[in-house]
């Protein structure tokens, strides 16, 4: 079966989509304490970072979260957990149960990654990409897009100005926002940094290099099935897969790091629990004759 698989993200936008099955829809109920006292013109970090909250908790709703005991959370909580902090960030992680190849980040440091993503790389593949989401967040490109999106809905529905409040937006503009936030792209520049940064990560965690390397050959060959003609579109305004690889590869030649990488087993099933078997103890019984 082929797999579909969209932009990564917000961010990973190396890749195209044939249906967004992750659209936010903020429905008929206003954001709540995000709408006091913000600007069109002036949303703060602080704004796009509760604006972004919002928008990844009604995405949990919309989509199939993996539980806690479910096999695709034990394997990224075991391969990413320990990384819950960033820097002036906090980071939160949970997997979408959904076959597209998809990752993203935003700024509120929540990170979403679906199954099918899971189900083509291993464990080092899988921390290159979700390294690469994290970039966006620390070089601020997700809090970025979180305000290009509110600002350019804002004006086109004439809802900003200096003093108009975000109260004044309604709830169909809301939806357009998030809407923009999830279809946003990053120039090549935020990319490139993105990418650096995703090397740097796992060089400095000590894990392997060449993985990252390896995660974007994946991609780049799936570039070449049927949405081949879809991802030069989107190649546009974005470096390719294929000279992400290769730049990936001269960051670990540069360093004397290159290896030629060699896939991993994918395992997202729950492990099974070890059972310790005793051993039989014979009780000895004297017998004492009488005399």
């Amino acid at each position: 079966m082929k797999k579909k698989f969209i932009v990564l993200g917000v961010l990973f936008t190396a890749f195209g989509f044939t249906k967004m099955n992750a659209q936010i829809n903020f429905g008929e109920k206003a954001i709540g304490a995000v709408q006091k006292g913000v600007t069109a013109f002036t949303l703060t970090n602080a704004d796009a970072v509760a604006l972004s909250k919002e928008a990844v908790a009604k995405l949990d709703t919309e989509n199939e979260v993996a539980g806690p005991t479910d096999g695709y959370t034990l394997r990224l909580n075991r391969v990413f957990g320990k990384h819950t902090a960033g820097d002036g960030f906090t980071l939160n992680y949970k997997v979408y149960k959904v076959k597209e190849v998809n990752a993203f980040a935003t700024a509120d440091g929540s990170v979403r990654v679906y199954s099918g993503l899971m189900d083509i790389m291993d464990d080092n593949e899988l921390l290159a990409v979700i390294g690469h989401e994290i970039g966006h967040v620390a070089n601020n490109d997700s809090r970025d897009a979180m305000r290009a999106a509110y600002q350019k809905e804002a004006l086109i529905d004439g809802a900003a100005s200096q003093s108009t409040k975000i109260s004044a937006v309604t709830d169909s503009q809301l939806g357009k926002i998030g809407s923009a936030l999830i279809d946003s792209k990053h120039s090549r520049k935020q990319e490139t940094e993105a990418d650096v940064y995703s090397y740097n990560f796992l060089k400095k965690n000590g894990y392997n290099v060449n993985a990252e390397e390896s995660a974007f050959r994946i991609l780049a060959k799936m570039s070449e099935g049927a949405e081949a003609s879809f991802i030069d579109q989107m190649m546009s305004s974005h470096p390719d897969s294929k000279k992400r690889a290769d730049d990936a590869r001269a960051r670990a030649e540069k360093d004397g790091l290159y290896k030629p990488y060699v896939q991993q087993k994918i395992d997202n099933t729950v492990p099974k629990a070890t059972t310790t078997k005793k051993a039989a103890t014979t009780k000895k019984t004297t017998t004492t004759k009488k005399k």
